[in-house]
């Protein structure tokens, strides 16, 4: 059974992120209506994952996900945000937040983004401790078209970032979380070509679309070309599908801002706030992100 906090000041918003879960997962939810009341909850019964609104009285979300990060490094904190607080969300993410949700698609992505938060943060925890010395990796993956694999990918990858200093064991799921969105967005919006339209969809019909045309030309054809290099001082990622891209005159180059009607704009916002360099090529079908160590005073932490 999953302990959940859901932390909001609206009763009404509380009771539908706890009806949602509660119907597809076997969970025990607790509630708090702003962040101070949250964190004492927190103290008092540490929940596997923390659900937070943004804006509330008190302790808003923001102070919330840094009050969190610092003092119970180990729960993740996924946002739950209002139309036009996806600045305040990318601050949040640099904060030390997994993943956020705008509340209009609570009833499509959130147990989904909750799954997959909660999954990479249970993954490998009591795995040997040989990845803390591993001195060099630099791999390379060809994917098909298979909506199973990058989650596959992301778990072997998150072995290999033991060896990379990011302060706790957060800040490697935040980084498994980014790469699985990169690998994400390479599959369904670039090699399955699948719509970004950012309206409401039924996730099944969604899944079931992709997996039909990982079936069938030209994307059954299509490959994800995936390279992995780790080392004690950075983490660098190449992600390229053989879709025919976007236009990346959609990125906002100045602060890495996504237009609002696009639904992969999320996974961007993601990306861009928990790596420290998200770039891609000229046609948009490839993304290189890099992550480094820590100890940003030191200079064999820096590329």
């Amino acid at each position: 059974m999953i302990n959940v906090l859901i932390v909001d000041d609206s009763p009404v918003d509380r009771a539908l992120a706890a009806g949602l879960i509660t119907r597809r997962m076997d969970s025990q939810i607790h509630n708090a209506q702003n962040g101070r009341e949250g964190l004492q909850q927190i103290e008092r019964h540490p929940p596997d994952l923390v659900l937070t609104d943004l804006q509330m009285p008190e302790m808003n979300g923001l102070e919330l996900v840094t009050a969190i990060k610092d003092r119970f490094p180990n729960i993740p904190v996924i946002l739950m945000t209002a139309q036009g607080s996806e600045e305040i969300a990318a601050q949040a993410l640099q904060h030390g937040a997994a993943s956020y949700v705008p509340k209009r698609c609570l009833a499509a992505d959130l147990v989904p983004t909750m799954l997959r938060v909660l999954a990479t943060s249970h993954d490998e925890r009591h795995r040997s401790l040989l990845m803390h010395h591993l001195s060099e990796t630099d791999t390379r993956f060809t994917l098909p078209s298979d909506p199973d694999l990058p989650r596959l990918l992301v778990c072997h990858v998150l072995d290999l970032l033991r060896c990379l200093p990011l302060g706790d064991e957060t800040e490697r799921l935040r980084v498994g979380i980014a790469l699985e969105e990169a690998l994400n967005n390479a599959l369904y919006h670039g090699s399955l070509q699948l719509s970004a339209d950012g309206g409401p969809r039924d996730r099944k019909v969604y899944e079931e679309l992709a997996r039909q045309r990982s079936l069938e030309e030209p994307w059954c054809h299509r490959k994800i070309h995936v390279r992995v290099q780790i080392s004690p001082t950075a983490a660098r990622f190449e992600v390229r599908d053989e879709g025919p891209g976007f236009p990346i005159a959609m990125l906002d180059h100045a602060n890495g801002a996504v237009q609002t009607n696009q639904s992969f704009g999320r996974g961007i916002v993601l990306m861009r706030s928990i790596m420290d360099e998200v770039n891609y090529n000229d046609i948009g079908n490839q993304v290189t992100l890099i992550k480094r160590c820590v100890s940003l005073e030191d200079e064999e932490c820096v590329d």
